[in-house]
């Protein structure tokens, strides 16, 4: 199949360089775009990206390292890019006779000691100064790279470890020393603000490349209000008790879990799940909790009809029949993967963070889906902890346990 890339994707390709961070909205077709990067700088020709003839690299390209998710990791999604460019990790298939390796995340360390070859790191993990950001930095300074992200940084701290890697700071002292003032009433170091940021930001406009496009698709987002028990409610605000493990409730967190199993596990949420399926009978499902997953996979969906999981239990495959539910915990599956099977994507249950919610309904906004209309449906209550989570995601802010439970009266609700 010929290779034709989009205009933002040859715009991209134009601006890249070692060492960039491809920045693209869910969809964008990052991962191709990347791969034409490395074909071109292997000697590739820019007509073979633009619906010509297939012109091989020059034998044999650097080694190729791809370091994505688990999930897209185990379902082939990246093999699938680069056979447009024949290139394959199973060396009989490779046109070619370097190594090709796809691995996730979990496992970089493996390739602390790999020198002079190419790597490409998906889904941007590399942030604080953990394990992975240590690995990446050994990497970085022996090899050629670039990293791919739909959301590249939060704040400036976010980007220290590309910063490094870059050549802008010896270390995370010197970017410390240079832009960091810290709290002077926090009990641990927490960031009061940041200074020079002018130098900061033209530092990061020299390293993203935006791939900003018009999409085709069009999002319906819809709240869906059910029932709670309003009764109970009130109980465990008021009491500080959790029903379910008859004990009291000693934090903000506790608190927020109790209210939220409590609304989350109404019957008429379950009854509103079933009305959208009959609508739409290949449906996936995003979800915070265990409990909740046990509630999706007993609800009557129908006969003949399939159901898969993607979660920190299992890691099944989205089915391949007419009528289908893919249970989706939000921790292990908002990223790295995507679906074009489907047009609809049910919320169950809200989760904190904003970019989180943003990931997961990317899963089916993609550049090759045959659907224009897309929907998602938002299952939610007029419960004070539901409209406190909605609030902080429509203001695009992290849903904060402790501010919330500070500000709730406990007689009054």
């Amino acid at each position: 199949m010929a290779i034709n890339l989009y205009k933002h994707q040859l715009e991209a390709l134009n601006k890249m360089k070692n060492g960039c961070i491809l920045v693209g909205g869910v969809g964008s077709g990052k991962s191709i775009t990347s791969l034409a990067y490395y074909y071109l700088q292997e000697e590739g020709e820019l007509s073979s990206l633009t619906g010509g003839e297939y012109i091989p690299m020059n034998d044999p390209p650097h080694d190729l390292y791809i370091i994505t998710t688990a999930q897209k990791r185990d379902t082939l999604e990246w093999e699938g890019e680069l056979s447009h460019f024949l290139l394959s990790v199973h060396s009989d298939v490779n046109l070619y006779s370097n190594k090709v390796v796809v691995d996730s995340w979990n496992n970089i360390k493996k390739y602390e000691n790999v020198k002079n070859s190419f790597f490409i790191f998906d889904e941007q993990r590399v942030c604080g100064s953990g394990a992975w950001v240590k690995s990446f930095l050994k990497i970085t300074k022996v090899n050629k790279w670039i990293l791919l992200s739909a959301t590249p940084g939060d704040c400036w701290m976010d980007f220290v470890p590309v910063f490094i890697a870059n050549g802008f700071y010896k270390n995370r002292t010197e970017f410390t020393r240079e832009h960091v003032v810290y709290s002077r009433f926090s009990k641990f170091p927490m960031v009061d603000r940041y200074i020079n940021t002018g130098k900061l930001s033209r530092l990061r406009r020299s390293i993203l490349v935006p791939m900003d496009f018009e999409r085709k698709t069009v999002p319906h987002h819809e709240d869906i209000y059910t029932k709670y028990d309003v009764k109970d409610y009130k109980y465990i605000m008021k009491n500080r008790w959790d029903i379910w493990k008859n004990e009291p409730i000693t934090n903000a967190s506790g608190l927020c879990y109790a209210l939220r199993k409590l609304v989350n596990s109404d019957e008429s949420r379950k009854n509103a799940v079933v009305d959208i399926f009959k609508k739409h009978p290949r449906v996936i499902i995003f979800y915070n909790f265990d409990y909740e997953l046990e509630i999706l996979k007993n609800i009557k969906y129908g006969r003949n009809v399939k159901i898969a999981e993607w979660n920190g239990h299992k890691h099944e495959l989205i089915p391949n029949t007419k009528s289908w539910v893919y249970l989706v915990q939000y921790t292990s599956g908002n990223a790295g993967w995507n679906c074009i099977k489907t047009d609809t994507i049910i919320f169950y249950s809200q989760n904190y963070s904003y970019k989180v919610m943003q990931q997961s309904a990317g899963r089916i906004d993609r550049l090759n889906t045959h659907f224009t209309d897309l929907y998602y449906y938002h299952l939610k209550t007029r419960s004070p902890i539901d409209l406190g989570i909605s609030r902080a995601l429509k203001e695009k802010k992290q849903f904060n346990e402790t501010k919330w439970v500070s500000t709730r009266k406990i007689h009054v609700l």
